[in-house]
């Protein structure tokens, strides 16, 4: 589904800026229009557990370097390491530079749990990418809760280890 026609049918309030492609927070903070102060940007890794059964969509601020490492057994797998290209694009449509917490969208059999640094959770608005990495979308917490409930998607919220 495109992610603007779901936020219309939904009634998401969002806000859009487009700019140059962005791989990278680092290119992303240079690259960027000015974002509203209260709305914190995102990073997100695609992860999977060792045997490549789980698959956890993780997302934190721009500025937190996660342990993997320490969060495996906070999400009771005993090793975790990044999803290939291949992954996402089976598990949520993605590719690699446009990994977005909105990929939840595109998992309709719930396959992918989301893990939500406490931080995010609690900002007042988030900065995200709309499936696309040439735009970033800021969306009021509580319309992002409602993206996770329309899509049946539990967060976890917790605080995610950094290194």
């Amino acid at each position: 589904m495109e992610i603007f026609h779901f936020f219309e049918t939904h009634q998401i309030a969002y806000q859009r800026y487009d700019h140059p492609p962005v791989f990278t927070c680092e290119e992303a903070n240079a690259l960027c229009p000015e974002m509203p102060a209260d709305a914190i940007k995102t990073k997100n890794l695609f992860l999977r557990d060792k045997p490549g059964r789980r698959h956890f969509l993780v997302t934190v601020g721009d500025d937190k370097s996660v342990d993997i490492k320490a969060l495996a057994p906070l999400l009771g797998v005993s090793n975790l390491s990044f999803a290939s290209a291949d992954r996402l694009e089976r598990y949520l449509r993605l590719v690699p530079g446009s990994v977005t917490l909105l990929g939840v969208v595109n998992d309709a059999e719930r396959e992918v749990s989301v893990v939500i640094d406490n931080a995010v959770w609690n900002a007042a608005a988030v900065c995200c990418h709309p499936l696309i990495n040439t735009s970033t979308v800021v969306i009021p917490q509580s319309d992002l809760r409602r993206i996770f409930e329309i899509t049946g998607h539990q967060a976890q919220v917790l605080n995610v280890p950094e290194k």
